[in-house]
């Protein structure tokens, strides 16, 4: 069976750079207010979950007959975010790819909480990125090198989210790095810049957060 990407929408900051992601035979899946978003832009999603504490009961009624698939939860019992509900099932379903979407905004302690699911995705051996309008977040490890693409994000920037990361090397980029190290707390790998369309990121040991991003002025520009 083809191995599909499943793009999850949550109910952070989306737009429409957000329904750009779409391509033809992508799974949409819907996490409570995400599920509204892609309703509303004329998207039939794949499967709509959560406990949709953050739709009115018509906007609730709205999902529920666009949808092909729709779970509902007691917000008071279930254990996991609307986001890491529609992660768990999207694992389940073996995407090529699970994209994140609209899973960053004000809550840090959701947004922080969205950024540990990539490592989720990467234990289980699944390419996984969260992307904003003016971000993108993928998580490495050492098993192999990260192939970073110039695109509309003008900056990369390098965070371990495990305690050490060891013999970090770039390639292709303004400033580069051989068998370097970074702890938490470092600025050291911040607001990089590829020198041509293409860079490379090889690690030895740990979990390194790649960033892309730009200026809120670049985004709005579009």
């Amino acid at each position: 069976m083809e191995r599909k990407r499943v793009l999850i929408f949550s109910g952070g900051r989306l737009g429409g750079w957000a329904l750009r992601e779409i391509r033809t035979g992508d799974v949409l899946v819907g996490a409570d207010r995400g599920a509204l978003f892609l309703v509303r832009h004329g998207y039939r999603p794949d499967m709509a979950l959560g406990d949709f504490d953050s739709v009115s009961s018509v906007e609730l009624e709205e999902i529920r007959q666009a949808s092909r698939e729709f779970v509902a939860c007691d917000p008071v019992w279930k254990d996991l975010t609307d986001t890491e509900m529609a992660f768990t099932w999207a694992l389940e379903q073996n995407p090529e790819e699970i994209v994140l979407l609209g899973v960053l905004g004000t809550r840090w302690d959701h947004s922080l909480a969205n950024v540990h699911l990539l490592r989720k995705a990467l234990a289980a051996g699944i390419h996984c990125r969260i992307a904003d309008a003016c971000n993108e977040l993928m998580l490495m490890d050492g098993s192999v090198p990260l192939t970073v693409k110039r695109s509309r994000f003008t900056h990369v920037s390098l965070l371990p989210l495990s305690i050490e990361v060891t013999g970090i090397t770039l390639e292709g980029f303004q400033y580069p790095l051989h068998e370097a190290t970074l702890t938490i707390g470092q600025s050291l790998g911040i607001s990089n810049v590829l020198l041509g369309e293409a860079g490379q990121i090889r690690i030895r040991d740990g979990l390194l957060l790649v960033i892309q991003s730009r200026d809120e002025e670049e985004a709005e520009s579009e």
